[in-house]
């Protein structure tokens, strides 16, 4: 029957004993739907996915309004709804062994690396940690909270999963990370001051890039991991394909979203001497005055700017232009940079109607949970 399989809803606390809790659900055969810590956010997922029963400290708890999912199937992730609400993507066993295989051939790991996990477990970017040390035969070292105190303490571990957010604190920390062999960066885009810092404090980062649907990271500095395939259409977007990718939304069909078996993203790219260059998401583009705007590229090139550390760039609706770029930034230092030296600075390389026409400086910018940007949060701040 395709509905044969239980979907247990697990409370995914940061805790080792919650990775045990997978393996046991795993190897009853059972898939597993990962629940936020946050209780609002977890009884919407519930409710919208549907699981046949919720682990309990005594065992499965069986709910009667609960549907199975395939033969096969691992896990239900919820995606990181940075663009409105989430949605729950059905990841198959073979998916996710296939990316947690080829990610560990990637980076060459040694029979004596070890993982530390201090990301969200719930995320897909956690749970690779967690899949990957399974086929390591080594449990991962799970911290309760991002602590650079305690990564640095932490000798056993040698690989790390990390969004740029915690890799900037971990540097601003200055403790000793010489036993972390390589640095998997994911989640949203680095600015390449931070990359050149990593590197001078002599850390290997890899940055990668995927989503829920692909199990996780599937391109690695650019280039596909084995078995995955990338191809842009006309207008650059993103269509991946692959023993990577997911099943289909859960109640949703597979055929609305997995053409010809290319999963068809919401990002754009280039590529460059066959490496892939992600330049930002198709619905991000800004019209303005006629003009199309992306505004990754605009906040990548704002990040060049000697007085800024993170930029976010987004659209603010317009009765003259239709749309006006608006740049959110946290200043690099205690002087924010004035809104005449940002459009001089963005109207020189990409030309006036890229320049910003208004500046909102903030300590930091909204990101959620698994250090992606917030971008409903950030619009709101543009507008406000």
């Amino acid at each position: 029957m395709p509905d044969a399989t239980p979907l247990i809803a697990v409370r995914m606390a940061p805790l080792a004993s919650t990775v045990e809790v997978l393996h046991r659900l795993w190897d009853d055969g059972a898939a597993v739907l990962p629940l936020p810590d946050e209780g609002a956010a977890a009884s919407r997922l519930m409710a919208a996915a549907r699981p046949t029963g919720v682990w309990t400290e005594t065992g499965v708890v069986a709910r009667t309004d609960g549907v199975g999912v395939a033969d096969g199937t691992a896990l239900v992730v919820a995606t990181s709804g940075s663009t409105g609400a989430p949605r729950s993507v059905v990841l198959s066993r073979s998916a996710v062994e296939a990316s947690a295989r080829a990610s560990l051939r990637r980076i060459e790991v040694a029979d004596s690396d070890r993982w530390l996990c201090c990301l969200p477990l719930h995320h897909i970017a956690g749970l690779q940690v967690v899949v990957r040390s399974r086929l390591m035969g080594a449990a991962p070292v799970v911290l309760p909270r991002f602590d650079p105190v305690e990564i640095a303490a932490r000798r056993d571990a040698s690989l790390i999963a990390l969004v740029p957010t915690m890799l900037r604190r971990l540097l601003a920390a200055r403790v000793d990370l010489s036993h972390l062999r390589t640095v998997l960066l994911g989640g949203a885009p680095a600015p390449r001051w931070l990359l050149a810092e990593a590197r001078a404090a002599g850390l290997t980062v890899v940055q990668t890039y995927g989503m829920t649907e692909t199990s996780g990271g599937c391109v690695y500095d650019g280039v596909p991991l084995g078995g995955v395939e990338v191809r842009l259409d006309d207008a650059g977007r993103i269509h991946v394909r692959g023993p990577v990718l997911f099943d289909g939304y859960r109640f949703g069909d597979r055929r609305d979203v997995l053409a010809g078996g290319w999963l068809r993203t919401a990002d754009l790219g280039r590529l460059t001497g066959g490496r892939l260059v992600v330049e930002g998401r198709a619905d991000d583009v800004i019209i303005t005055g006629g003009e199309n705007v992306a505004a990754d590229a605009v906040a990548d090139l704002l990040e060049r700017h000697p007085a800024v550390a993170e930029a976010a760039v987004v659209g603010r609706p317009d009765p003259e232009w239709g749309e006006v770029v608006i740049a959110v930034v946290v200043p690099h230092g205690t002087t924010p940079p004035s809104l005449p030296e940002l459009r001089d600075f963005v109207g020189a390389a990409m030309g006036r109607h890229a320049a910003p026409r208004d500046l909102v400086v903030v300590t930091a910018l909204p990101r959620l949970a698994n250090g992606k940007l917030d971008r409903l949060a950030t619009k709101a701040l543009a507008a406000g």
